[in-house]
């Protein structure tokens, strides 16, 4: 019994002193900037995979949430642009339109993506 307590005596405050929490903080952003470098190849993977009159349900299913997203009318037709981020050019860890490629919709339908296609509206 006295050899029992003894252990125990022993033991009890060994294991609180290794019981505790530990945080890791990554300050460098390290992680961050991989999300985005994913994210960004994986869009552009899919981008080069979109063929011309896809439906815009069917590209956003395919693409998911677009970065911004426009619609106007012009010569009476409803034109909308989805941009997804594809290269990033600030380490501002924002997402601006220059970082997206556009994909151009007209009639629900997909019509153009790229700058230079966008441009030309």
């Amino acid at each position: 019994m006295k050899k029992t307590l003894a252990t125990l005596l022993l033991i009890a405050p060994l294991s609180l002193g290794l019981t505790g929490c530990i945080i890791v903080a990554d300050t460098d952003g390290s992680d961050y900037i991989a999300d985005h470098e994913d994210r960004e190849y994986e869009n552009r993977k899919k981008i080069a995979r979109l063929e011309l009159d896809m439906g815009y349900l069917e590209v956003q299913d395919y693409l998911g949430v677009a970065d911004f997203n426009e619609v106007y009318e012009k010569n009476g037709e409803n034109v909308q642009v989805l941009y997804y981020r594809t290269n990033r050019k600030h380490a501002d860890s924002m997402t601006t339109k220059d970082e997206c490629t556009p994909l151009v919709f007209k009639g629900k339908k997909l019509v153009s993506w790229g700058e230079s296609a966008y441009q030309q509206l």
